[in-house]
């Protein structure tokens, strides 16, 4: 190794949305980063409403090696990748892009093996249980095909506007046992994982759901995280949850699996979720 080797710019990777400032990811890649002892740089990058296709092509022309996308360019960085994995594709939303040196850049969806790693993390079981899951907008769609490949009983996506739901649930029929509907057609039905996938806890609300839909032992898991816990968590601990998980666990699972696509290298999530947790509170 030549002297000047020391001297070669670490691989540069960014997250890029809008908004952005609150993003945690720099944060994580950079705790990621120092655990496996990887040299690199990660920034985040405000994106004007059409200019994320120009944003990633001066990112990539400078050396760029990849990226993660976060709302409201999901569904543009899956147009705008050259390849998509089977995962990416069915999801219709592109959340990690490998740019090449070629100047192609491939697509992956790592939300849903974030949420079903960060379950796996708390023990929660899905195979063969009834899983309930709210909202019908693309945070949802992104997790439902790894959802079903966990085996659930039923998957049951609850929406307000019910055609959205039933669409939903329509292209992923054959995945597994999922069907749509509205809140309004709860009633009656119980659930043993219920997973909020609306954005309303975090304006302090909670989807319209019965009392009775937890059934013995529910777990309930919102994807949203904040330093107090969400609406929904606390609604589920005054119904006697058995567990209530917000998804700050999920936002660095499914980070670590973008680490893992661009190094090939696996970082401990534990640790992290426990400083990042540290860090809201303190």
């Amino acid at each position: 190794m030549g002297l000047l080797d020391f001297d070669a710019k670490p691989d540069a990777y960014a997250v890029m949305g809008n908004p952005i400032a609150h993003s945690k990811s720099p944060r994580i890649h950079a705790l990621f980063a120092k655990q496996t002892r990887q040299r690199l740089t990660y920034t985040a990058i405000l994106v004007e409403p059409g200019g994320f296709a120009q944003a990633v092509g001066n990112f990539h022309a400078n050396g760029g090696k990849g990226l993660n996308v976060t709302v409201p360019f999901k569904q543009e960085a899956w147009r705008l990748v050259d390849e998509r994995s089977p995962r990416a594709e069915r999801a219709g939303a592109v959340n990690t892009i490998t740019l090449h040196k070629d100047g192609s850049r491939s697509g992956e969806n790592t939300d849903g093996v974030g949420l079903v790693s960060d379950l796996s993390r708390l023990g929660v079981t899905l195979r063969g249980r009834r899983v309930l899951i709210l909202g019908a907008g693309g945070a949802v769609r992104g997790v439902l095909e790894p959802l079903l490949d966990e085996g659930p009983a039923e998957l049951l996506i609850a929406n307000r506007t019910v055609t959205r739901a039933e669409e939903l649930a329509s292209a992923f029929a054959g995945a597994g046992a999922i069907t749509g509907c509205g809140f309004d057609e709860l009633e009656g039905r119980q659930s043993d994982v219920i997973i909020n996938g609306t954005t309303a806890s975090l304006q302090g609300e909670v989807p319209p759901l019965p009392d009775a839909i937890l059934a013995e032992g529910a777990t309930c898991y919102d994807m949203m995280y904040a330093a107090e816990p969400t609406a929904f968590v606390q609604w589920a601990r005054e119904r006697h949850a058995a567990a209530a998980h917000d998804g700050l666990g999920m936002l660095v699972a499914q980070a670590a699996e973008s680490f893992y696509i661009w190094r090939g290298v696996r970082p401990e999530i534990g640790p992290v979720i426990e400083t990042l947790r540290r860090e809201l509170s303190g």
